[in-house]
């Protein structure tokens, strides 16, 4: 009989043993090639029956005090990387001449990014994906033996290539030629120089691609201009800066375009007609943005005709059929996944699909005969889900409204396209709406009141306002008429045994929490405890503060305190929405994670052959999750900062101007302060607070100057002076002109406490917040 063997040496436990160490529980989590959990704990050290209630405190204790952390992909060593990572191979070598990497969404105040040896392929892997220099890649990584702290990585896939290429300002010299200045923060004080000859037709001071050379004998790398992408004197350039920068995707191959315009319109009268239905004469409409030219979903509800179900609904929301057009495997989806998601700029839109599928083929226009998936829920009066069914049909939307159009007409204004379609359409959609209204109240979801800025450019590109747009019913209405199909496209899934991709949003961390905590005491607030975490607890903590000073401030911390939402294989739950299962369905043109769902759900219910492909599985699909969350990663980076720049350059003529903001964040080298007129962050240098030494108090969250006790605590309301605008790095300086308080003295808590970072500080002008839920 084969011996059993115990991690570490260690031998079977005796009944009501001792715990294992936390030394041989850490060791135990290192060493396991698998996702290690609890069970697997309990199960490898022999702990049975009430052992493992002792085992769970000892497991709560170590994640309090920072020894392990805690995922959706299990328990692992605080400060160390899952399985498979996305990384980011430096664009210099080690040493030994190695490829070096780093994980590309390592969070800063874990530390700094641990490295991973790219080992390249050899023997008979040799024709595997073989990453280069400043490439992005899917790593299967394992701790190196020799090197504590460091990784060795394994290239799964290749998924992004970097021509050795970079971004920068030209500075233009009298002799010819010149230097880069790179836009990139990391690369700051490291120029790069251009030969005579070697500039092009760029012009000093423009923003420009640079092909990298090698170092010449002064340590200068050297440099050619391949692009001159314009002037940075003009905001238009302003988001190439962050297309470049992000590595975003931006042109389409000629392959990709040729096979979009060989695109033929779905018909009824196809190869694959039989799996359509003919739904063109059902009143579906379309309500988005005024300035939408990609309409990808339709809705419609009317009265249940069951006795059964008095006062309910069937409500249905139907969605344009990409996957009739983007097949497995070709041109358009190999580019779709490239790119992930579409990127919203002010000035202009990075598609992930080519405009003759996303705003022609795909969009769901007025009258005109479109392919669709289609979800139909019946709905009790109360907004409960009594079931659901997929459809693959064809469909003609009856009209195509703006929010604001819609909302009008529910609101006695209607005109000449609402007025038909009020009371046979729009009605019974208001009134399936509040019927689920009540149903998502019951259910108690995160209910953040953050107003979303947008800015609002002139004819020539420049910044003309920043505007908070008014939250209408209407908009409310479609994001929970989305929510509800996102839900039934899962709960499908799971029925038919499918894999998919989910929307996986993790409870906050025990650091979170004890960071949320810490901001909350320091403006007279406690806490509430709680044995479990659910979104009513912050719901609860947002209605302290309801009209107050700290509301939108409290707001923010709440939202950073989140965890970041992912696409995953493995189901983990949706905490923000309060929802056991969930995946993104309702946006297919420019999420390739809905292009998953919509081609797993054609494969589970056999409506066509352009489904998930056959020998495509869980493995698969956490790769392309790991992918897509990147991608999307990019995208909100590139987003805001692109925001920050274009107010950074509307505010550079109103150097010296006074404005009012709020303390967003506390460090020792200086507040992070929000205005209140634009949404802009701005930083004020702890040597600008005044002629005396300001303490920098971490537990309070404020700096307190010494002699006179003058304080700046997080939330504060101020005055600034903006002294400095740096459109490029989209970047403010500030001095306070007024605000602050005074306290009462209190004893020095010296420096800062390990392993509490407060989640509003970050370390430089340059560097940037954005965490989002």
């Amino acid at each position: 009989m084969a011996k059993r063997l115990h991690p570490k040496g260690l031998h079977p436990k005796p009944a009501h043993a001792v715990l294992p160490t936390r030394e041989a529980v850490l060791a135990f989590i290192e060493d396991s090639p698998q996702k290690v959990g609890k069970r697997e704990i309990a199960q490898a050290f022999g702990i049975k029956g009430a052992d493992k209630i002792e085992l769970k405190r000892l497991l709560k204790e170590m994640q309090e005090d920072g020894a392990i952390e805690k995922d959706r992909a299990g328990l692992r060593k605080a400060g160390s990387l899952p399985p498979v990572v996305v990384a980011d191979i430096d664009t210099r070598r080690d040493r030994d001449g190695e490829l070096v990497a780093r994980p590309a969404n390592w969070d800063p105040e874990a530390g700094p990014a641990p490295l991973i040896t790219v080992l390249m392929p050899r023997g008979r892997r040799a024709d595997g994906p073989a990453p280069g220099t400043g490439d992005r890649a899917l790593l299967k990584i394992e701790p190196d033996g020799d090197t504590p702290g460091r990784y060795l990585g394994r290239v799964i896939k290749v998924i992004g290539r970097n021509k050795a290429e970079t971004l920068g300002v030209f500075r233009a010299l009298p002799t010819g030629g010149g230097r880069i200045v790179p836009v990139d923060k990391k690369a700051q004080g490291r120029e790069i120089a251009v030969p005579p000859g070697g500039e092009g037709d760029a012009l000093d001071g423009d923003l420009v691609t640079v092909i990298l050379g090698r170092e010449d004998r002064f340590g200068l790398t050297q440099g050619r201009v391949k692009e001159r992408l314009g002037s940075l004197g003009s905001e238009k350039a302003v988001s190439l800066i962050a297309i470049h920068a992000h590595g975003i995707p931006h042109v389409f191959p000629r392959e990709v375009l040729a096979e979009a315009d060989a695109a033929r319109e779905v018909g009824l009268d196809g190869r694959e007609a039989n799996d359509r239905e003919d739904w063109r004469d059902l009143p579906l409409v379309t309500i988005d943005p005024p300035d939408a030219k990609d309409h990808d979903d339709a809705v419609m509800a009317v009265p249940d005709p069951d006795p059964a179900n008095p006062g309910g609904f069937v409500v249905t929301v139907a969605i344009a059929d990409v996957a009739a057009y983007v097949r497995p495997g070709s041109a358009l989806d190999r580019e779709a996944l490239l790119r992930g998601n579409s990127v919203y700029f002010p000035d202009r839109v990075v598609p992930m699909l080519p405009e003759r599928i996303s705003n022609d083929l795909c969009s769901l226009r007025p009258g005109q005969e479109r392919p669709a998936l289609a979800v139909r829920m019946t709905v009790t009066a109360e907004g409960r889900k009594l079931r659901h069914s997929l459809h693959r049909v064809m469909m003609r939307s009856r009209a195509k409204l703006a929010y604001a159009q819609a909302q009008a007409a529910i609101d006695g204004r209607p005109d000449e396209v609402t007025g038909p379609i009020l009371e046979p359409v729009l009605r019974p959609l208001w009134d399936a709406y509040r019927a689920l209204a009540a149903s998502r109240d019951a259910r108690g979801p995160l209910a953040l009141d953050l107003p979303e800025r947008k800015v609002i450019l002139n004819a020539e590109g420049g910044v003309d306002r920043v505007i908070v747009p008014e939250r209408l019913e209407a908009h409310r209405l479609i994001e929970e008429f989305m929510i509800q199909a996102n839900v039934a496209a899962a709960e499908i899934l799971e029925a038919k045994s499918q894999p998919l991709i989910y929307r996986v949003h993790d409870e906050p961390s025990l650091e979170k929490m004890r960071a949320l905590g810490e901001v909350m005491a320091s403006i007279g607030l406690k806490l509430p405890k709680e044995a479990n975490l659910r979104p009513a607890l912050f719901n609860r903590i947002l209605g302290m503060v309801e009209g107050s000073e700290h509301q939108l401030f409290l707001n923010e911390v709440v939202l950073r305190s989140q965890a970041q939402a992912v696409y995953a294989a493995d189901n983990a739950g949706h905490f923000g929405l309060a929802l056991r299962r969930y995946a993104h369905f309702t946006s297919p043109i420019r999420r390739y994670a809905d292009l998953i769902v919509h081609r797993a759900l054609i494969r589970a219910l056999r409506l066509g052959s352009d489904g998930l492909p056959p020998d495509m599985e869980g493995g698969d699909l956490a790769q392309i999750g790991q992918q897509i969350s990147a991608a999307e990663r990019r995208a909100m980076a590139a987003e805001r900062e692109t925001i920050d720049r274009l107010i950074a350059h509307h505010l550079a003529d109103r150097v010296g101007a006074t404005f009012s903001g709020q303390v967003s964040g506390v460090t020792r080298s200086g507040l992070f302060i929000k205005l209140d007129e634009t949404g802009a962050d701005g930083f004020v240098p702890i040597s600008t607070l005044g002629a005396e030494y300001f303490r920098h108090e971490e537990g309070r969250h404020a700096l307190v100057g010494e002699r006179t006790r003058q304080t700046f605590r997080l939330g504060d309301k101020v005055e600034v002076e903006l002294m400095e605008a740096a459109p490029v790095a989209g970047a403010l300086r500030f001095a306070i002109a007024g605000g602050g308080r005074t306290s009462a003295p209190a004893p020095a808590r010296g420096g800062p406490r390990k392993g509490r970072p407060a989640p509003a500080t970050r370390d430089s002008l340059t560097k940037r917040r954005g965490r989002r839920a």
